[in-house]
Order: C-alpha cells, then structure tokens, then sequence
C-alpha cells in the first residue's frame, strides 16, 4: 500500500491507495497531522511507500517521523516524470502542477487535457496528445480576488462567497459578488473555449477547494475530481519504483 502526502499552506491531504485503487482520504490541520499520520498508518499497517509533497520546504521533523515506519519519496523537481516536460523553467514548477499533469498522464494518456486547480490561485495546466506538458497560466483565486479588495481599497468589505448571485448588483455587496463570481467563472469559460478552439477533442479537468462551487456555474463540460492532485502523486510514487 501507499500513503500519498499533500501539505498545503493550512491543510494536508493524506491518502491511501492499494496501488492505483483509492482507499481513504483524510484532510487536517498542519498541526494535527502527528496524530492523523498516526491513526492511517494504525489502521493500515500495510503501507509501506510512502510520497510527499511540499508548497514550502518540508519540515525536518515530519520526514524524521515519516521515515521511522516507511519508505519515503519526496517529490522534487529532480524526480523522473511520467510525462514530457517542455516547460522553459521545470525547475520552477510547483509540485502541485507536477502532480495534476501526472494524473492526467495516468488517467488520459495521449490525449488533450487541460487541467484547471481552482484553490488559493487557479492555475490552468496543459498536456497534449503526445503526453508533452506545454504549460498553462496562473490566476487570483476566488477568495484571494475578495481578499483583494478589501485590502487594496478604502471601503470595500471582506466578503465570503455566495451561492446567489445576480448579474447586476444592487449594493456594493452584491456587485462585488458578481464581480468575483461572474468573473471567475467568465475567465475559465474563456480559457476553456481558447483551449477548445486550438484543441481538438479536449478534455477538461476541474479540481481544488473551490471546484464544487464553481462546477455547476461554468458552461463548458468539465469532470469534476476533487481527488485528481492525490491521483498524480500516487502515479509518480508507483512510476519511481520502477525505475
């Protein structure tokens, strides 16, 4: 079995897979994952390899535990790919954006995948047919574009997100709802149609805190996998121990 590890900036995602078969996930606080380690690797006392992953530099105190009960891989930009990578700078791409290509490899070989995250930032991501990552763009994310206009401007409220939201806004509240929401989701459709016009026979792949919520307002068909960065990281361990 294999135990993937996903830190964010506030949450880790941990999952387990029974080589390519999804068994269990579990999302915590960075300063519970002691015990949520704990308690996976309790219950499953067949993991044996295990991968993380890193925004920042992982702390050395995590891979000490880690390493203690398993076999561990993190993920580098050093690490072989599952996928050809014509990035001008590889060395600068996020771990994040390594992982989601790498399921798109695993699931859509030899197909036109666009990848769309939509958590902190939004990052759109794109492999051809001939399984070559081209690149993509980088986005503010849904509550980064509240977090910016309250910040940036005198008056302007912090807002969360809402489900109702009307084309004209009547208050300020409700224009700056429209603002971001429509917005955001008129930005991905248009990716997603500039994409669609240049590739043929496109697939679109949504994921990230924020999918659920954006999903059902955009156009455009999408697939919607909440677990899609997991999926990738599992593929990159099982292709690594191979070589």
């Amino acid at each position: 079995m294999n135990l993937v590890i996903d830190i964010g900036n506030t949450l880790v995602k941990m999952a387990v897979f029974q080589q390519s078969k999804f068994i269990k996930k579990k999302i915590c606080l960075k300063q519970d994952f002691f015990k949520n380690f704990e308690e996976l690797t309790q219950k499953h006392p067949e993991i044996i390899q295990c991968m993380i992953s890193s925004v920042a530099k992982t702390s050395p105190k995590w891979i000490q535990k880690i390493e203690e009960t398993l076999d561990l891989t993190i993920l580098t930009s050093e690490l072989p790919k599952v996928f050809h990578n014509l990035y001008a700078t590889p060395s600068t791409l996020g771990n994040d954006r390594v992982a989601l290509v790498s399921a798109a490899a695993f699931h859509y070989p030899s197909q036109n995948v666009l990848i769309i995250d939509a958590g902190t930032c939004i990052t759109f991501d794109f492999k051809n047919a001939q399984d070559q990552y081209l690149g993509g763009a980088i986005s503010p994310g849904l509550q980064m574009r509240y977090n910016a206009l309250n910040t940036f401007t005198q008056n302007l409220p912090l807002l969360e997100p809402e489900e109702d939201v009307a084309l004209i806004g009547n208050s300020t509240k409700n224009s700056m709802h429209s603002g971001v929401i429509l917005g955001i989701t008129a930005e991905i459709d248009g990716v997603i149609n500039a994409y669609s016009a240049q590739y043929k026979d496109l697939t679109i792949i949504l994921t990230g805190g924020d999918a659920q919520f954006l999903c059902k307002r955009l156009k455009n068909s999408i697939f919607a996998n909440s677990n899609f960065l997991l999926e990738g990281l599992n593929y990159i361990l099982e292709f690594n121990k191979s070589q």
